[in-house]
């Protein structure tokens, strides 16, 4: 009678399997939804990004001219070229120990830039690599510069290893420079939100 009626039968009888021509229809539509997402994203690269890449020139830890163009190291913030820390009870250029690693860092080699906004100084806030090393992430690695908006792991590794700055006493390059007079600097990060977390999702720097 339930045949009839239009009923199932208790007892939980199994569904029918998905008919593989419907399967193939969901993942049809699920590789369009993320070939249209990776192409959004890429036009909003396309659109937003300024790309430099060329032979650097540094001017302390954490900028640098390439191919003309003044850059900024995105995340991190490292002594001021003129900044004084200590070490074993003595006074040493923290700033020029900074300038130097980076130079090292880079060598001969050509520098890679990308980034999407400028700063006070007009000066573009960019992620740039040399020798596939980018230079932020190393430099606070290294303990040559701190987080500024990124990088806290790296912070956390070079501090509990005393690398750099961390081998002794120095104060915060923000506080340095409040200390000193200098213009106030905000914490800059990568970018965040929903652009960010499709760009890492999808596999783009």
């Amino acid at each position: 009678m339930s045949r009839f009626l239009g009923l199932r039968p208790r007892g939980g009888g199994q569904r029918p399997p998905r008919s593989r021509l419907r399967l193939a229809g969901d993942v049809f539509l699920a590789i369009a939804v993320l070939g249209l997402l990776m192409l959004v994203v890429a036009r909003v690269d396309e659109g937003a990004a300024v790309r430099i890449e060329g032979r650097a020139e540094v001017n302390d830890g954490d900028s640098l001219v390439v191919a003309g163009g003044r850059i900024r190291l995105l995340g991190i913030d490292a002594p001021e070229l003129d900044q004084i820390c200590q070490r074993d009870g003595q006074d040493y250029a923290c700033g020029r120990e900074s300038r130097r690693a980076l130079v090292e860092l880079i060598g001969s080699a050509p520098v890679a830039c990308a980034g999407r906004e400028r700063d006070r100084y007009d000066r573009l806030l960019a992620g740039c690599s040399a020798r596939q090393a980018d230079l932020a992430r190393a430099q606070v690695t290294a303990g040559w510069a701190v987080a500024y908006g990124d990088y806290e792991s790296e912070e956390a590794i070079a501090r509990q290893q005393r690398r750099g700055v961390w081998a002794g006493t120095f104060e915060r390059p923000r506080d340095w420079r409040e200390m000193h007079g200098a213009a106030a600097e905000a914490e800059h990060a990568r970018p965040s939100g929903i652009l960010a977390w499709l760009r890492a999702f999808l596999g783009f720097p």
